[in-house]
């Protein structure tokens, strides 16, 4: 496993069982996704796509094979040290944003720093950077459901990013917006991978995020079917053996 890598697959296999059968999702998938790159995953419905994104996630696990995220090797890991790895290291957000509607913006933003050792006043400082960085300070204390489906997502993001996650994961962010605001969240993603070096892997099948994005990843049946330069045509080492 090379420390060089953000993200480091290697002869990746994902086996699920149902009855007698048994469905290859990820098929000896081997993926190096250097630090600081905005890479799309795409493919058709059951290529394997989510599946990849929740492995680097550690929301699953491989069948057989090596996962390494920011030079760590998670393939081992017990499960009550995947959650606190993923809590310091992995942002998620959704395509439903998955926020709690009882909550304004600024506290779902503050949920996940509520497990960390910071105080009342440090959570404070975290949670206004991050609405400031995704331009929604002004709705701090707006309730999901007086936003809008893009601003929604935004507070989401501010909650993916507020405790400085190594790697942002995003599954399908834009499956839910209109056209104007797809294009303004993947505008914010770029903002966030160029000001703050962040690593973001994104499932999609949103194609105008190829125009965004530095390298696509196409599965197909499980299989990496082909990788080609997105938005600024960075080069990620990828085999396929």
């Amino acid at each position: 496993m090379d420390q060089n890598y953000a993200i480091d697959l290697e002869h990746v296999t994902r086996i699920y069982k149902r009855d007698e059968f048994e469905v290859r999702a990820l098929d000896d998938v081997t993926v190096q996704i250097p630090p600081g790159r905005f890479v799309a995953i795409m493919g058709p419905s059951g290529s394997g796509k989510t599946t990849m994104l929740n492995l680097i996630a550690a929301i699953d696990h491989a069948s057989t094979g090596r996962v390494a995220v920011g030079g760590e090797e998670i393939t081992g890991m017990k499960e009550r040290d995947l959650a606190g790895w993923r809590a310091r290291h992995i942002g998620l957000v959704f395509q439903f944003y998955n926020l709690i509607p009882v909550l304004t913006a600024f506290e779902n933003v503050e949920l996940p720093l509520l497990l960390t050792s910071l105080n009342k006043d440090e959570r404070r400082k975290h949670v206004v950077t991050a609405l400031k960085v995704v331009g929604l300070a002004d709705r701090m204390d707006h309730y999901p459901r007086q936003l809008s489906g893009g601003q929604e997502q935004r507070v989401a993001i501010a909650r993916a990013i507020v405790a400085d996650p190594t790697i942002i994961v995003a599954d399908e962010p834009t499956g839910d917006l209109d056209a104007k605001s797809a294009e303004e969240i993947l505008g914010l993603l770029v903002d966030m991978n160029r000001q703050f070096q962040k690593t973001i892997v994104m499932v999609t099948h949103d194609l105008r995020a190829e125009r965004y994005v530095d390298m696509v990843y196409r599965l197909d049946k499980g299989v990496l079917a082909g990788v080609e330069p997105g938005r600024r045509g960075a080069s990620a080492e990828v085999v396929n053996a």
